[in-house]
């Protein structure tokens, strides 16, 4: 989960493409937002990889998430539209993950992040790619002692994402 909009240098998208490109190399799942940018990135890295990509989108429709929302498909393997806008699908994308990664970001991110925490997720957080990301640290102090969240930092994409996998791992064992 990353920004959509906003100022992407290549470095950021560089990074978003890595955390693609880790997951689909530890074999699991990507779940993003359906959406351009930073998540965009790191949803085409792992289609190209050959790994699952399922968008999950704001539109209640194809039709919708094509015209209304102007949102590609291109690296969905499967999309879910959940026709509640972007508030109502950040929710449904968080449930429907078992884990958070978080690269850059602004409300959006800080939305997912905030309810990453209290459904107790493995968050990952790219370190160093600036948004809510590199303010992620405050926002543990913030939120200390509320949830039982796991939150991992790391400004190497494959290394989070190792990272947040062997979490994952250990938390079902």
């Amino acid at each position: 989960m990353g920004a959509a909009t906003g100022s992407h240098d290549s470095g950021l998208l560089e990074k978003a493409r890595g955390i693609g490109s880790a997951i689909a190399k530890s074999e699991s799942i990507l779940v993003y937002g359906a959406t351009i940018g930073v998540p965009q990135a790191a949803a085409e890295a792992a289609s190209e990889a050959n790994a699952f990509v399922l968008g999950v989108s704001p539109a209640a429709s194809e039709k919708e998430h094509l015209e209304k929302y102007k949102l590609p498909l291109d690296a969905c393997s499967a999309t879910i539209y959940t026709g509640f806008g972007f508030n109502g699908r950040n929710i449904i994308l968080v449930r429907s993950c078992d884990a958070v990664i978080i690269a850059n970001g602004r409300v959006g991110i800080m939305i997912e992040f905030g309810a990453a925490y209290v459904e107790e997720k493995v968050i990952g957080v790219l370190t160093g790619t600036g948004g809510i990301s590199d303010k992620a640290k405050e926002l543990e102090e913030l939120f200390a002692g509320k949830c039982d969240a796991t939150i991992i930092y790391d400004n190497d994409p494959e290394k989070l994402v190792e990272k947040v996998v062997a979490e994952l791992n250990k938390q079902k064992n």
